[in-house]
């Protein structure tokens, strides 16, 4: 049995800017990975633990959609303009095994507060310590 999350934020942002996070090898490594480049139609994201993972793009439509395979799941990450010219991102993990939903689901949080920190405010939230890392109990990963 697989299992859906869902989450959102609003970003003061404009789509663009929050896409463009999403999109580049650039903006990745501001909120999401040590090194995420892209190769072909993969992402290849290393985290500070030193695992890698090959993220294949599923689907892009600029600025207002991507999707990627992510850890045996599928990663959609969803951009409407609101109001006052910023963003709501709504990020989407369907297909989660079971034995991964508690992990992803926090998982999720972590990402998209330190991704408003980069993308709203240009701050790092993250150690960048291979021992201060998620399997290690830290969220500052």
């Amino acid at each position: 049995m697989s299992r859906i999350i869902k989450w959102k934020i609003h970003l003061k942002s404009k789509p663009e800017t929050v896409y463009d996070h999403i999109i580049t090898q650039k903006g990745r490594e501001k909120f999401w990975a040590e090194s995420a480049p892209e190769e072909k139609d993969h992402i290849v994201f290393t985290f500070s633990n030193g695992e890698t993972y090959k993220s294949k793009i599923l689907q892009k439509e600029p600025i207002t959609h991507l999707q990627i395979e992510y850890f045996n799941s599928i990663a959609d990450f969803y951009l409407i303009k609101d109001q006052s010219g910023g963003t709501v991102l709504e990020v989407r993990n369907s297909q989660v095994p079971e034995e991964d939903y508690l992990t992803n689901y926090a998982g999720w949080v972590s990402l998209l507060l330190t991704f408003k920190a980069a993308v709203d405010f240009g701050v790092d939230l993250r150690n960048h310590n291979t021992k201060r890392t998620w399997s290690n109990g830290f969220v500052d990963n």
